[in-house]
């Protein structure tokens, strides 16, 4: 696509949202705006290409595709077969994966489609044996009865969520949590990482049906070959949630026992984060699980969004070019660094450093909370979010932790030089930063004080370090 065709489609799709509701079109240039001046270092996000972005605009949108390709539920599908067909071949060739499942809108309903494939998969009973022939309507209410029993209270073991672990790996506030009798595997108190034997310890005493790998918040490899030989110990299903890190993978940065692919039963991930698609999720599994997992729609999921899966399919053939490998590497050379440049000031990072995409900063050190921490850095021009760090004293709403991470500062051409200036912001900002007090003079978990003149000068400096990495730079709204 021509630097002007990018513009033109950006800018007339503008002026067609303008002409109905001027809002909408003000607060989407807005964004753009904010987002090229910002440094944007929120773990979980990126920069769609313009191709992606563009594949969900269009009438696509307006189409009904329950079921799945060739067996819909709705007349007048063709052409949705042919995007969701793509987006599933390039998952599969992309990852190496049996069977891929591209529907779910988030990863959320991704890993609710996995939990009910394994649980459909796994559990006996005559009630889910007519289920799975499709005679719904031949269930007695006894039948109903035995199924809910049988589907109800099935163990899960996971991370827990202080150590870097995910709201959907059995955590109450979660449907998983009220799914599951769940347990949670930590991390080693002294070091941040995980202790296998202890998780099999957990294993063998727990009897989990499903054993889940995976993070949001932690900064290393994970062994998932050993990860899968406590699973068979057991007699667990394993599934791996990738969303964090699945753009490594893509890219081969992750290989042999460090890639979930092989070892796992059935994964799932997210398509934006770290592999730079459209938001959305999509599950891999074993050719045995396959027709549960192709049963998400209807059975967790509402009408698949056949405009997401156009982008999907474009996003996933960007991630099959050989570019993407280096961009991928270029990922965790950058968060090395940006670690690096941290530690050398005097943060204190968990696990003391990083081996994939993100930073996991414990801002205790600078006498803050995470809360207080993360609006004193967006004040500064720097995009963050707070998050627990294990054993966290301030819970999961204040935290003591900011998580940090560097595939969108990437995706805009960043390097290892310009993390380095990157962690001087941060630090200089957290420095300056104190803890503030309530009414009563006790203290507050998320007031704070930064002068506001150190602020915009920060603020200032990290849009200069942008400068040379113009966001979107085919586009011209103007």
């Amino acid at each position: 696509m021509s630097r002007n065709a990018e513009s033109t489609a950006f800018r007339s799709a503008l002026e067609v949202i303008r002409a109905v509701e001027p809002r909408v079109a003000d607060a989407i240039g807005a964004e753009l705006t904010d987002q090229r001046e910002s440094l944007k270092l929120i773990a979980s996000e990126n920069y769609a290409s313009p191709a992606t972005l563009l594949a969900m605009g269009n009438w696509f949108s307006d189409k009904y595709a329950e079921g799945t390709v060739g067996r819909r539920f709705y007349a007048g599908c063709q052409n949705v077969d042919t995007v969701e067909a793509l987006a599933a071949e390039h998952a599969r060739e992309l990852f190496g994966a049996a069977h891929a499942y591209v529907q779910p809108h988030s990863g959320i309903d991704a890993n609710l489609v996995a939990f009910w494939a394994v649980l459909a998969d796994r559990v006996e009973s005559p009630a889910l044996k007519k289920a799975q022939v499709r005679q719904v309507n031949d269930l007695t209410e006894a039948d109903w009865f035995a199924l809910r029993r049988e589907l109800g209270n099935q163990r899960m073991l996971g991370m827990s969520l202080d150590a870097g672990g995910h709201l959907t790996h059995g955590f109450r506030p979660n449907i998983s949590g009220k799914m599951f009798d769940q347990r949670s595997y930590g991390t080693d108190p002294a070091t941040g990482l995980i202790d296998y034997d202890r998780v099999a310890e957990a294993a063998r005493e727990f009897k989990p049906l499903i054993l889940v790998g995976g993070y949001s918040a932690y900064p290393r490899k994970v062994n998932f070959r050993i990860l899968r030989e406590i699973a068979d110990s057991v007699g667990a299903t394993f599934m791996v949630d990738m969303a964090h890190f699945a753009g490594l993978v893509a890219g081969k940065v992750f290989t042999g026992d460090f890639d979930p692919v092989p070892h796992a039963h059935i994964v799932t991930t997210t398509t934006h984060k770290s592999l730079r698609g459209p938001r959305g999720g999509m599950v891999l599994c074993q050719p045995e699980l396959a027709d549960q997992v192709d049963r998400g729609c209807p059975m967790v999921l509402g009408g698949p969004l056949p405009h997401v899966m156009a982008a999907k399919a474009v996003a996933l053939a960007e991630a099959r070019r050989p570019d993407f490998a280096d961009y991928a590497q270029r990922i965790v050379d950058n968060s090395q660094a940006l670690a690096e440049g941290l530690l050398r000031r005097g943060a204190k990072l968990v696990t003391g450093g990083t081996d994939n995409h993100l930073v996991l900063i414990d801002v205790s050190g600078y006498g803050l909370t995470g809360r207080q921490a993360e609006q004193a850095l967006l004040d500064s021009g720097i995009v963050t979010n707070r998050n627990s760090v294990p054993q966290d004293p301030n819970g999961a709403w204040y935290t003591s932790g900011i998580r940090i991470g560097t595939p969108a500062l990437t995706t805009r051409g960043l390097g290892t030089a310009e993390m380095d200036q990157t962690a001087e912001l941060m630090h200089t900002v957290l420095t300056a930063t104190t803890a503030g007090a309530n009414a009563d003079g006790t203290p507050s978990k998320a007031k704070y004080a930064l002068d506001p003149a150190l602020a915009d000068k920060i603020a200032r400096q990290a849009t200069d370090l942008l400068t040379p990495f113009p966001l979107y730079p085919a586009i011209d709204l103007a």
